[in-house]
């Protein structure tokens, strides 16, 4: 069973009745506009079969007045009441009359929006020639404002999400003469036009229940999508006002459980709200007149995932049914009820299901899938994100953008706690959390989320593909192995010990962090944000030994000084570059007097750049050494400093012409060693060994990672991860038998640690 955000059922529905919604009012209304006609209900005989229902049907909103959703019936119901009350006409009133009367006011009408109802607004306005004003969040692509702006709208982005964009839309209209909100969220105070705006969704229920009716069947449940709430409260007081009554089902996607979160918490809910193909449905708070029916009548509430709706997407058009992905939320939702054996009383054999697919075909970008749960998935699908460093790579590396999404709708997706920290832009780390109970032991997994450049790939360096290397089953990539794969064991176990419910009194946090394969921001910003654990595990590929230990670094710059002159003047020139090579002799001599370790034995150091001159001609006036020192415990920055200032002075006295200006440190970092004989490291090698039947070898890695920055801020850590070849190379594999290995080991030390 999956680990996935669970179904809220309420039985307590199916006996709730409520008297009948306004219909009459609404549908002369509608079919009044031009070019009114009943949208398609579709039967989908296939699907039926598949979910073992008498009958499912999809009423297909792509089309109404010319506009590709269903928005429309309650935004122009909304529209004419609104005006029609303003201008003091009765609701018998027709379009010519209300257009006529309005012409001597100053109407303007307001809305907020995702897209469509926003759009609707503005048709209205146009049909009524009435100016609109219609204010969208700022994440809101081009071509959705072009649509509402060739209504002949005036579009006002603001800075936020949907419910910002209701709120300044809501003070324009407050403290503006004549401007009408016309807006599908009720708050306290605005009232009237959200029941409007319900009442006009009407239409499309009766027309179903119409075509039915044709066919000799009856609907026993509506699968609807959920927004703020007002189509979801106009199917919820439809169906209970039928007898018998029908059952209702309500869908959001991962990234906006407002309903879903208040139907939990017994009570109105706000919820943050992020990035979803399902633009119309991305909000964060329940319509306040919406709310207390749809406590009441909704029968069931779920989520969806984004690759979800697509994929119902794509089964739809299959039918002849041009949905987007919030008219394919309904189908997705449909499909998930299904695998739920408490969606019996719902879904039988006697069933008939009718989806709403609430807005036609349109684009938008293509989104993972985030179902996978095993490492071996998992792992595949990191490897084919780009995400390379781009302060590392020769071309622009992509970041950590794009990977920290599909992270953030993983965790989602799995109703598990996430916070996204991001103190350099485009550059963000994602912190995944399982709770537990209370009273245990926290336990964190930090995998680094970037990857060096994708340039000196041979192949397709995001292929993520299956193949053999060596006589083993590997996947294929650039980060597969460092560190996608470790890191896709992590969330693995934490899926796995979610969904066998396993109780767990500690929490597991994994921190999927940026940068690490430059200068660790991601890791200095968890541990910065305040992010600690008892203890930590980073799955870099340490080929399956258990490393408790690495050397630290840090990086001295030395500017030997010259004196700048002409080739030709050699009395007054004096070369940089050649004075520099009395220091690298004295260092080649002071390498063999570094410290030794008795775990990580001997400090050592290199030249990494050189750098002075400026043309062949002239003497060089500086030279620039950077020295890359790789350190033991017994060695500080103020250590070296000194060691490398004395043999530069001593320098100085040998040579007059030698010149220099005081060494500077431009880059640290520590020294990580766990002792083998740490509770810890005890721990972890008990789970290793009782998983794999052997015991790990534990010794050293002649790499840094970002164990050494947790260690220091008094997290111990030890570093275990998969095998595999290629780091950094033309060509990276990861050991599929490895991963799985380090997945299960991983698993059984969080039931451990944390149980």
């Amino acid at each position: 069973m999956a680990a996935r955000r669970p179904i809220y059922f309420n039985p307590a529905a199916a006996q709730e009745h409520c008297d009948a919604i306004q219909t009459d009012g609404p549908r002369r209304f509608h079919r009044s506009i031009p070019n009114y006609a009943p949208t398609p209900l579709v039967s989908l005989p296939d699907l039926a079969n598949e979910i073992g229902v008498r009958g499912v049907f999809v009423k297909d909103e792509s089309s109404r007045f010319g506009l590709p959703s269903f928005k429309v019936l309650g935004a122009s119901w909304g529209c004419f009441r609104a005006v029609a009350s303003h201008l003091g006409l009765a609701t018998t009133a027709d379009l010519d009359e209300l257009r006529s009367h309005s012409k001597n006011s100053s109407i303007t009408l307001v809305a907020a929006t995702e897209g469509n109802h926003g759009r609707a607004v503005a048709f209205m306005g146009r049909l009524l020639d009435i100016p609109s004003l219609i204010f969208v969040p700022e994440h809101m692509d081009e071509k959705t404002r072009s649509f509402i702006s060739a209504e002949g709208a005036d579009v006002v982005v603001t800075q936020g999400d949907y419910d910002r964009s209701v709120q300044e839309a809501a003070n324009y209209a407050h403290r503006t003469n004549g401007a009408l909100l016309i807006q599908d969220t009720a708050f306290e105070g605005y009232e009237d036009v959200p029941a409007w705006i319900v009442e006009g969704y009407s239409t499309m229920l009766a027309e179903v229940e119409e075509s039915l009716t044709e066919l000799g069947l009856s609907s026993s449940v509506i699968v609807t999508p959920v927004g703020v709430g007002s189509l979801a409260h106009a199917v919820s007081r439809y169906c209970k006002s039928r007898e018998p009554p029908i059952s209702v089902v309500a869908v959001e996607p991962d990234s906006a459980p407002c309903l879903l979160s208040s139907l939990s918490a017994g009570g109105p809910v706000t919820v943050g709200t992020s990035s979803t193909i399902m633009d119309g449905m991305n909000c964060g708070t329940v319509s306040s007149t919406a709310w207390p029916d749809l406590k009441r009548f909704i029968d069931a509430c779920l989520t969806v995932s984004c690759f979800e709706s697509h994929s119902a997407v794509q089964y739809l058009a299959s039918r002849s049914v041009p949905a987007g992905p919030c008219g394919g939320a309904s189908l997705a939702a449909l499909r998930y009820l299904a695998t739920s054996g408490k969606a019996v009383s719902l879904l039988n054999k006697d069933s008939v299901v009718v989806l709403l697919s609430t807005e036609g075909k349109r684009d938008y970008s293509i989104p993972r899938d985030v179902s996978m749960e095993d490492s071996v998935g998992l792992t595949r699908a990191l490897t084919q994100i780009d995400s390379s460093n781009p302060t590392l790579s020769v071309a622009d590396g992509a970041g950590e953008g794009q990977i920290a999404n599909y992270l953030a709708a993983w965790f989602r997706h799995r109703y598990l706690e996430y916070h996204r920290v991001e103190t350099v832009p485009g550059r963000p780390s994602i912190i995944g959390i399982l709770r537990g109970t209370g009273g245990g032991r926290s336990l964190m997994f930090n995998g680094h989320i970037d990857t060096v450049s994708l340039s000196s790939y041979e192949k397709d360096p995001l292929s993520g593909s299956l193949g053999t290397k060596n006589g083993k089953q590997v996947i294929f990539g650039r980060g597969s192995l460092d560190m996608k794969g470790g890191l896709a064991a992590a969330l693995a176990a934490m899926a796995s010990i979610k969904s066998g419910g396993c109780t767990l009194r500690g929490d597991v946090i994994i921190a999927a962090v940026s940068d690490e394969e430059d200068a660790s921001q991601g890791t200095k910003d968890i541990i910065e944000a305040g992010w600690r654990a008892d203890a930590a595990v980073i799955p870099e590929p340490t080929m399956g030994i258990m490393a408790t230990a690495h050397k630290g670094f840090v990086w001295v710059e030395v500017d030997i000084l010259g004196v700048a002159a002409h080739g030709s003047d050699p009395i007054k020139g004096v070369d940089a570059i050649m004075q520099a090579g009395w220091f690298l002799r004295a260092l080649e001599e002071y390498q063999r007097q570094l410290p030794v370790d008795d775990v990580l034995g001997q400090a050592t150091l290199h030249c990494g750049l050189i750098r002075g001159g400026e043309e062949p001609s002239s003497y060089p006036g500086k030279c620039t050494v950077t020295v890359e020192f790789r350190t033991v415990p017994s060695q500080t920055e103020e250590s070296i400093l000194h060691d490398v200032s004395s043999i530069l002075k001593v320098i100085s006295l040998e040579n007059p012409r030698f010149q220099f200006a005081e060494p500077r440190v431009i880059l640290s970092r520590p020294v990580q060693k766990l002792a083998s004989d740490h509770p810890f490291t005890k721990e972890v090698l008990a789970c290793a060994s009782k998983v794999l039947g052997m015991r790990p070898e534990i010794r050293s890695i002649p790499f840094w990672c970002d164990a050494a920055l947790l260690t220091e801020a008094g997290v111990p850590s030890i570093v275990y991860g998969p095998a595999g070849e290629g780091l950094h190379s033309k060509e990276e594999w990861v050991e599929i038998e490895s991963i799985q290995k380090v997945e299960q080991v991983f698993a059984e030390l969080i039931k451990e640690f944390c149980g």
